[in-house]
């Protein structure tokens, strides 16, 4: 039910430091407009870290209202505290979430048991899960065989593979039939080549209609139209993710391009201003204007 490509939508924020609920709605209605298939607020690159319950809350309610059926919401609900995941996740299923993100527990680094039950108790609440492996960001991987346990569950449907490994994809895929939709834009081609079925991506932020492309053309079978568009971007893809800690880049290009103001929450700060003619030189090399 999470196939193609969903968007992790950043956190727009006012000069003041308040969500700008006004922006949210905006990307969301150019997010419809370019065909994704739908949209994950409160992700990592919606910086939730740095959201109160309630702003977090009220983010996802903003990003259901707006998307209005046009596409699936996956609220991102994690947390690495069970019960903050599970209120999190009821407030997300009552506001009318189309499913959850459940990112590792982090920080406190659970044994794979203690991630089976962590996983097992927010998909008992009834909304579909995507799991979201990233140890980049919580030093704890989601084994594979614990994948495969977890997807017997009816309500865990999807795996985020953000680990940066193929080969864990293959493994997956070989052993469960769990949805699997890449976490790097820069890996979401091969990963589809060995069976994933799309991508959480941080470049449709900026450029939804061309990622959409590419996992079409992928879907399809259409491979060489694919590769070429994924070279083209694939510098753009990289830059997004490796200039800055993720979402200072993607967030500083859509500044750039006037969709949202150049403003983060600390400890997140903004794009060095040495590295600034880097990132509108790879822009501009994507096809990006302003």
């Amino acid at each position: 039910m999470f196939e193609g490509v969903h968007t992790a939508l950043v956190t727009p924020f006012n000069r003041d430091g308040s969500v700008d609920y006004g922006a949210y709605r905006a990307l969301i209605d150019d997010q419809v407009a370019a065909g994704v298939d739908g949209i994950v607020p409160c992700g990592t690159t919606g910086e939730s870290p740095t959201l109160d319950f309630d702003e977090h809350e009220k983010v996802v309610a903003t990003a259901i209202e707006a998307a209005a059926g046009r596409v699936k919401v996956i609220a991102g609900t994690g947390a690495n505290s069970t019960a903050e995941a599970v209120e999190l996740t009821r407030a997300a299923q009552q506001a009318g979430a189309d499913g959850t993100l459940q990112v590792t527990p982090y920080y406190n680094k659970p044994s794979q048991a203690g991630l089976e039950a962590h996983f097992r108790t927010v998909a008992d609440i009834g909304l579909p899960v995507m799991l979201y492996n990233v140890p980049g960001r919580t030093s704890r991987e989601i084994a594979v065989e614990t994948i495969v346990k977890l997807a017997d569950h009816p309500h865990i449907v999807a795996v985020k593979e953000a680990g940066g490994s193929v080969d864990r994809v293959s493994a997956i895929r070989r052993q469960s039939d769990i949805t699997v939709l890449s976490g790097d834009d820069t890996l979401t081609l091969p990963m589809m080549a060995v069976g994933a079925s799309g991508v959480v991506s941080v470049a449709s932020n900026l450029i939804p209609a061309e990622v959409t492309a590419l996992v079409r053309e992928a879907r399809e079978g259409r491979w060489g139209e694919a590769r070429a568009r994924h070279l083209r971007l694939h510098e753009l893809f990289e830059t997004l993710l490796s200039l800055d800690s993720n979402p200072v880049p993607v967030k500083t290009a859509l500044a750039i391009v006037g969709k949202v103001e150049d403003v983060f929450r600390l400890p997140m700060v903004g794009l060095d201003p040495a590295l600034r003619p880097r990132l509108e030189t790879v822009m501009r090399a994507a096809g990006v204007t302003w």
